[in-house]
């Protein structure tokens, strides 16, 4: 895990050693791909910058690329589920009428959506191609890092929009406490990054599902089915309805290879929160929890200007999506674990202290379970 000193910081993927799948922890039936990361999905591509500077900042972005070209005028399709609309989530209604997406994702802090949105617009007026370009729609999801973070002070600017949009690569992506996931909490322990992905055995078309999560919420921590905040005695409803509390917020972004159309993505999304509810979530009142779901398959990118009054391209059928049903729940469910996994105790705001999950207890909840080998 690097250290953050000072400054803004703009990070690249070491190889995780940490990760929940390392521990000897199996989650699901399905077969992760070469990274285990929503970059195993051809195309995408991550960036991240993280800012903690002296005792009260503690922020940053995550930028999610569907593809390497110019997003407004190759449009992918897309949808957005809410699982709890307790959130800030900037471009739902265009993507919700129109089904696609038109540019980069952005994760960062809930007062710094309009940077966000800034940032994301300069970017999108600035390329070649889009001098004639009125309106941009664009999609900032947030989560409140304000226990450990001065997110009053709005200490994200456009710049470091743009520079998490510019740095964005294919291959590994750091997790735990970077970029968006900085000062974030999840299960009373500290949250961040976290990502995932499965890959479909060829016979069902042998594509690729990624996931990465923003975790912020709470609830009654489960790995692979074991009471783990149980056992460790921290989790919702331990003495009364605000010890700890549930609330905060997860954002999750699914990508995917699979020719789909807006229809099955939004149907593909719901599946984001059945993973969500398989680490002990419970998308509280007061919790934002949206899902972003996007196919990046060529065919059915769809061209800002066409002389055709029709699009083209074949689209999944109905009933070849229950692969990516579970797909995209393994996925979700391993990329919110490790993001705990991948974090480590934070002191922030006024002395507040997140501390991070004691990975040395947990694994040892897990052999006592007999959920793993000792």
């Amino acid at each position: 895990m690097a250290m953050f000193l000072g400054m803004m910081i703009t990070t690249s993927a070491d190889a995780n050693t940490n990760r929940v799948r390392d521990l000897g922890i199996k989650l699901g039936v399905m077969q992760p791909g070469a990274l285990n990361a929503i970059t195993d999905v051809p195309g995408v591509r991550v960036g991240q910058v993280t800012l903690v500077k002296g005792k009260d900042i503690r922020t940053g972005v995550t930028a999610i690329l569907p593809h390497a070209g110019n997003m407004y005028q190759e449009k992918v399709p897309a949808a957005i589920y809410i699982g709890n609309g307790f959130g800030k989530l900037a471009g739902y209604s265009q993507v919700e009428e129109l089904g696609t997406l038109e540019t980069p994702i952005i994760l960062t802090n809930t007062l710094s959506v309009p940077a966000a949105c800034d940032g994301l617009i300069s970017y999108a007026l600035e390329q070649e191609g889009n001098e004639k370009v009125r309106s941009v729609n664009s999609v900032v999801g947030e989560t409140n890092d304000g226990y450990l973070n001065d997110i009053r002070g709005r200490h994200i600017k456009e710049k470091h929009i743009l520079k998490a949009i510019q740095n964005a690569t294919e291959g590994p992506v750091e997790e735990g406490s970077v970029g968006a996931g900085t000062g974030t909490s999840c299960f009373g322990f500290k949250g961040g990054i976290g990502t995932s992905s499965r890959v479909l055995p060829e016979k069902l078309g042998g594509w690729t599902v990624g996931v990465l999560t923003q975790t912020n919420f709470g609830g009654v921590l489960q790995i692979a089915g074991v009471p783990v905040g149980v056992e460790l005695g921290e989790y919702y409803f331990k003495k009364d309805l605000d010890d700890p509390s549930p609330d905060g917020s997860c954002m999750i972004v699914i990508m995917t290879d699979a020719p789909l159309d807006a229809r099955n993505l939004k149907r593909l999304a719901k599946r984001g929160m059945m993973g969500l509810a398989r680490t002990g979530g419970i998308a509280s009142n007061g919790s934002g929890d949206y899902v972003i779901a996007v196919s990046t398959a060529e065919s059915v990118r769809v061209a800002a200007n066409s002389e055709s009054k029709f699009t083209s391209g074949e689209v999944l059928r109905n009933d070849s999506m229950s692969p990516l049903f579970m797909a995209a729940i393994e996925a979700t469910e391993e990329a919110i674990l490790n993001s705990l996994f991948m974090s480590e105790t934070m002191e922030g705001r006024d002395g507040h202290i997140v501390p991070g999950l004691p990975v040395d207890k947990v694994k040892a909840i897990m052999v006592n379970y007999r959920a793993i080998t000792p």
